[in-house]
């Protein structure tokens, strides 16, 4: 059944002949949820994973460009991936290494939710993430210089250059760093980058002081972000969450959100605006809200189902403010 869906998504965008909506690189794990202490659900999780399969799951064409485990963990995270429509022909599946595992905690009272990466019941260290490299990255290079968006939320020498193919074939690179782990990396990332998005909060103090070229869309958690370019900035107040379950997955529905508006509206990277693509960061901040009120970082695909995700992106955003800060 797998096998059959997969060799159809794989048809239909030969068929088209057209650039591919998305490609993306990145964390990509499979999340073991704990619930106020229980295992409650295991699902594909991590940025990179979480936004492609939600883009895939709201009819975009996507192709994930990843290296996993040759075993059970691998064989589940693909199989979500065929099931939501993804291509998965530059999944690179290795024997002898384990697909990536992350521990996440999740307290119903508060919403809090945490990450572990050791298992909670042997306390072992969980299998990590491992990048592409750059063979990797060459075999997928007629994905990377057909896509109209480019995703990375991690780097590496085979990510840069993935980087840099969609970049030179047109695409708009949306790069969302957790860390800065190798300065000069970051610094080649920039270059490439159209937009960069990053937390305050966990990069705020290192990246302050950077000049960009690219728009910079800036979390604040439940207050808000920003959304700065050449100088300016304008600040977009938080939606009000209908209930908070669980936090989690929040700043990647405002990615998806983003990067499903831009699909939408047809804007290129050298036709990005500030001005313009704030609706899509609106609609992104609906999804992220209600997407609090179920658990895990896609509760609100899973327990709605994406016609109602698709509905809360295409909501008329008049009654939300975006002021200039």
């Amino acid at each position: 059944m797998t096998k059959g869906i997969q060799k159809e998504n794989m048809e239909i965008a030969t068929q088209l002949q057209y650039r591919f909506d998305v490609a993306g690189t990145g964390l990509t794990v499979l999340d073991r949820i704990y619930t106020d202490g229980d295992l409650a659900d295991e699902a594909l999780g991590g940025s990179c994973g979480n936004v492609l399969l939600s883009l895939a799951m709201l009819h975009r064409n996507v192709v994930p460009v990843i290296t996993i485990g040759d075993d059970d963990e691998g064989r589940r995270l693909v199989a979500e991936f065929v099931e939501a429509g993804a291509i998965v022909d530059h999944i690179y599946r290795k024997a002898g290494v384990r697909s990536p595992i992350i521990a996440q905690d999740v307290d119903t009272a508060s919403g809090v939710h945490g990450f572990r990466f050791v298992c909670p019941d042997t306390y072992e260290s969980l299998p990590q993430y491992e990048p592409i490299s750059e063979s990797e990255a060459a075999s997928a290079l007629h994905i990377l210089t057909q896509c109209s968006v480019f995703y990375a939320d991690r780097l590496s020498s085979g990510i840069i250059h993935a980087m840099r193919a969609a970049k030179l074939s047109g695409a708009i690179v949306f790069f969302e760093p957790s860390d800065v782990d190798h300065d000069e990396l970051f610094r080649e990332a920039l270059e490439l980058t159209s937009i960069l998005k990053y937390s305050v909060d966990r990069l705020g103090d290192r990246l302050a002081e950077l000049e960009y070229d690219c728009i910079r869309i800036v979390t604040h958690g439940a207050d808000g972000l920003e959304v700065h370019h050449d100088g300016s900035a304008v600040w977009c107040s938080a939606v009000s969450a209908p209930a908070i379950l669980d936090t989690c997955g929040s700043g990647d529905m405002v990615s998806v959100g983003v990067i499903d508006w831009m699909l939408s509206s047809g804007v290129s990277a050298e036709s990005l605006d500030v001005t313009y693509l704030l609706e899509g960061v609106l609609a992104g901040q609906r999804l992220a809200a209600e997407n609090c009120a179920f658990a895990g970082a896609r509760g609100l695909f899973k327990q709605c189902g994406p016609a109602y995700a698709r509905e809360v992106l295409r909501e008329c955003p008049d009654r939300y403010s975006a002021a200039s800060k």
